[in-house]
């Protein structure tokens, strides 16, 4: 039966081959890096959180911080003691840097630039995907904002028509036809009312008819609503008003008869 090689430094028995760790030469040449990056004193062995050039004092690590000091690839600079706890400090030397100059294979750039292009194909598809998140809500922001400017241009719209029709009525250009105006008396005052009531902005282009008739008894006191409903059919044939049916209608004493149906509500 052939003899099996063993993993470490030590001593072999007959009949077997001492063969070097290949994890001894890595901490080796990562610590001689490392220390080479960072030039002045750094800490031997990691303790706990606290960095150190070798992971561990025992095992391969162990092994390979022996190797560095016994070849002179390290030295050290101080020694500090607490009870039973004793850290050494140690720098590279000149000879790390040759080391590491002889020692950073290929093998080892090319397995360093794998780890990177895994990292890159790793992190990319996450990049991409954030990057495509962030655009969504770019793009949702945008037309939330461009509805709220339409919106706000809409009411703007409206109330320049009414202030429109309004300085008309102040230049005593009439709203309504002569002919008109005698059979429906108020009707200038309802129109301005109306204009009124869009210019302000009020949700609903729409005037309910019980609004608009207390607002036209504060002019009109004597006006009847047998008189109110007569005068809005006669502006609603003329096109002058427009009634509307709904299906909600609080008081429904106040809807008139138009068109075969119950009309509540009015706009210009």
């Amino acid at each position: 039966m052939e003899a099996l090689p063993p993993t470490s430094d030590m001593p072999a028995p007959n009949g077997f081959v001492a063969v070097t760790d290949p994890r001894r030469a890595e901490y080796l040449l990562e610590a001689l890096k490392i220390a080479l990056a960072s030039p002045g004193e750094h800490r031997l062995f990691r303790m706990g959180k606290i960095p150190g050039l070798f992971p561990a004092r025992s095992g391969p690590a162990g092994d390979a911080a022996l190797e560095a000091l016994r070849d002179g690839l390290l030295e050290t600079t101080r020694t500090e003691v607490k009870g039973k706890l004793i850290t050494e400090w140690v720098r590279a030397t000149p000879k790390a840097v040759r080391y590491v100059h002889d020692h950073d294979s290929l093998r080892s750039i090319l397995r360093e630039l794998k780890d990177v292009l895994q990292t890159s194909q790793t992190g990319v598809p996450q990049w991409m995907a954030e990057a495509k998140q962030e655009l969504a809500a770019i793009a949702a922001s945008f037309e939330v904002r461009a509805n709220a400017l339409l919106t706000r241009l809409d009411e703007l719209a409206r109330r320049c028509e009414a202030a429109l029709r309004r300085a008309e009525m102040n230049q005593t250009l009439p709203l309504v036809a002569e002919p008109l105006q005698q059979v429906v008396p108020w009707a200038s005052q309802a129109l301005d009312y109306l204009d009124q009531r869009t210019g302000l902005g009020l949700s609903g282009a729409s005037c309910p008819l019980p609004e608009l008739f207390a607002a036209l008894r504060e002019v009109f006191p004597a006006l009847t609503l047998p008189e109110f409903h007569h005068g809005l059919r006669r502006l609603h044939d003329a096109r002058v008003v427009q009634l509307e049916p709904t299906d909600a209608m609080a008081q429904p004493e106040y809807a008139v008869v138009c068109e075969g149906q119950l009309m509540y509500n009015v706009r210009r």
